[in-house]
């Protein structure tokens, strides 16, 4: 995949009508934080832009715009991407025009952003074509991620998507397997047919992947432990997943 162009940007806009311009000049908006009980016509534009344009909103106490600045912020901060978002469709159909398989990972609410950084930079050195995020409930894509994936969200595709569950369908449709790598499972990392398009799913630190995407999945597989401590960070799951996936194919 060639490398998707970004600049250097302000971590964050605030005032109403500064993010409204925002994102009608098509910035990449990682997430707008709009203060409780804020109630009038601008803001209501606002949410009518962000819900058009599938933006992700957060509706939180003025206390915690406060911590993003004091300057006069009217209720509203929006936190810029420091990516711009690819189009999944479009990397797929890349990959088959090249006669490549799609390799795909797909993060279930991976919240830690070095972790999320650290899943990038194992990513993009391991072949991925894509990451695919939800837009709600995923670490923001900013300075620190960029800054812990050691520049590989300079390289490596982000996808953006409003459902998992729809995307998992999607991906299913399109002749790609969904491999999710879970404890829940007895089923062997190395014992299971990786090749071919895939796309590997990872859930969250806390509670892992959400039952309904388990319940999609193709397959459920787990990475083999023989020590004490019984379970992996997720970065260093997904590294050892992709590199299962690397070993396979040969590459």
């Amino acid at each position: 995949m060639n490398p998707t162009s970004r600049h250097p940007r302000s971590e964050f806009i605030f005032g109403t009508r500064a993010v409204i311009e925002a994102i009608n000049a098509e910035q990449e908006i990682d997430r707008v934080l709009v203060q409780k009980g804020s109630r009038n016509e601008l803001t209501q534009e606002l949410l009518d832009l962000t819900r058009a344009q599938h933006v992700p909103v957060s509706f939180v106490p003025i206390e915690k715009l406060n911590r993003v600045t004091r300057k006069n912020h009217q209720g509203v901060v929006a936190f810029v991407s420091s990516v711009t978002y690819a189009s999944l469709d479009n990397i797929i159909n890349q990959c088959f025009a090249e006669a490549k398989d799609p390799f795909l990972m797909l993060l279930d609410r991976i919240t830690d952003v070095r972790n999320f950084g650290a899943i990038a930079r194992s990513a993009e050195c391991l072949g991925a074509h894509a990451l695919v995020v939800p837009a709600q409930g995923n670490a923001r894509i900013g300075g620190d991620a960029m800054k812990t994936s050691a520049g590989a969200l300079n390289y490596l595709p982000v996808c953006r998507v409003k459902s998992l569950k729809e995307t998992v369908r999607f991906l299913k449709n399109s002749g790609i397997r969904v491999v999710a790598c879970t404890e829940k499972t007895g089923q062997l990392l190395p014992q299971s047919d990786l090749s071919g398009p895939i796309a590997l799913l990872l859930g969250s630190e806390e509670d892992g992947i959400s039952d309904d995407l388990l319940q999609l999945a193709d397959e459920l597989v787990k990475i083999p432990m023989t020590g004490n401590v019984a379970s992996l960070n997720v970065s260093v799951a997904a590294a050892v997943s992709l590199y299962e996936v690397v070993r396979q194919r040969g590459e």
